[in-house]
């Protein structure tokens, strides 16, 4: 198959730098038989490169750090594995049982995808692997960050025949914790080297509501209708068309925010969210058993160095599932919370499917 190597960020690349603790990072690289591959590192169990065959060509459809020097630096989170709380929670502080938990605040004064030294800033272990499937395992100190519980966490990543890409997190905590794990993957389907935007992509996102953000990007805890706003995506529409339409998005520089799925297309293991290629060239689908999509638009990639060039806000987008942003401050919410009781085990799953 046709492809410029000169052109393509190599996994191997990552290894050469020392990581956080002085030591090199590993990676395990996965491939089906249509040769498709991605590649998976232990910091952070990083997601880091997604190679899918299109028209004779390899394409990279992921963003992320050319080395592990930038990937240090960079603050968006390239394909890690971030948690134990994903997104946001407000004033750094929750409580559980009626006991206060404060948590280590990297967002100005809230926390944002659990903490300074999150799951995307530590070194997971490898404990399986084969051609097609990885497994990474972390533990996590009761107190860590200020959460309650010790909690075992793994994901498993698997790339099958059908060029999907499987994430499944298992969790257990010894305590009644808050618990939402996520991929932070940035897809540009037009190719990570290329210069077109998220904006010039298709998107469909199968959500009747979405909630409101306030201040600090943070949801005031009202749900919203989509209809009739620049958040209805419920058909196919470029995602340029609507951009900066409402208060809330010029507020974000853009979409970052949560989307409430279709409960039924869950039930039913539909697609939850459809991208297209700007050219229609590439599609991919989403699934998921979470129950809200974060939807990003890179608003703050700018002079991000990425594996081929340096990025510019929108240069790829976010899909992220998750448990409500701010859910354990909002128990009106049940199970949408993201609240893990103690010694319950606890698992999800997201598909990417690519396709032509």
């Amino acid at each position: 198959m046709a492809l410029n190597e000169n052109r393509f960020f190599k996994p191997e690349q990552m290894t050469t730098q020392a990581a956080f603790d002085g030591l090199p990072a590993q990676v395990v690289i996965l491939t089906n038989r249509f040769g498709m591959s991605i590649s998976i590192m232990d910091i952070g169990a990083t997601w880091l490169s997604c190679i899918v065959p299109v028209n004779g060509y390899r394409r990279d459809v992921l963003l992320g750090s050319a080395d592990m020097k930038a990937h240090q630096q960079q603050t968006a989170y390239f394909g890690a594995t971030v948690g134990r709380f994903a997104n946001r929670i407000a004033g750094a502080k929750f409580t559980i049982a009626g006991t206060e938990y404060r948590l280590v605040a990297n967002e100005g004064n809230n926390t944002l995808h659990g903490g300074k030294q999150n799951f995307s800033h530590r070194r997971w272990t490898i404990v399986a692997q084969s051609t097609q499937s990885v497994t990474l395992s972390l533990l996590s100190a009761d107190g860590e960050q200020g959460f309650p519980g010790t909690v075992e966490a793994s994901v498993t990543y698997t790339l099958t025949d059908d060029n999907e890409v499987h994430i499944n997190y298992q969790a257990i905590s010894d305590k009644t914790t808050a618990l939402s794990l996520t991929n932070h993957a940035y897809f540009n389907l037009a190719g990570e080297h290329t210069q077109r935007t998220a904006l010039e992509h298709d998107l469909v996102i199968h959500a009747s509501h979405y909630l409101k953000n306030g201040a600090g990007n943070i949801p005031t805890g009202e749900i919203v209708d989509v209809t009739g706003t620049g958040f209805d995506f419920r058909q196919l529409k470029r995602i340029g068309i609507d951009f900066m339409r409402d208060e809330c998005q010029k507020a974000a520089n853009g979409y970052d925010h949560a989307f409430i799925l279709d409960k039924q297309k869950i039930a039913d293991k539909a697609s939850i969210a459809t991208v297209i290629a700007p050219e229609g060239e590439l599609k991919m689908d989403v699934f998921t058993t979470m129950p809200s999509i974060q939807f990003y638009t890179g608003n703050f990639l700018a002079q991000s160095k990425g594996k081929t060039r340096r990025y510019g806000n929108y240069s790829g987008l976010a899909l992220e599932t998750q448990y409500f942003p701010d859910g354990p401050n909002h128990p009106e919410w049940g199970e949408n919370q993201g609240i893990l009781a103690a010694n319950t085990p606890w698992h999800s799953q997201t598909i990417y499917k690519f396709y032509q």
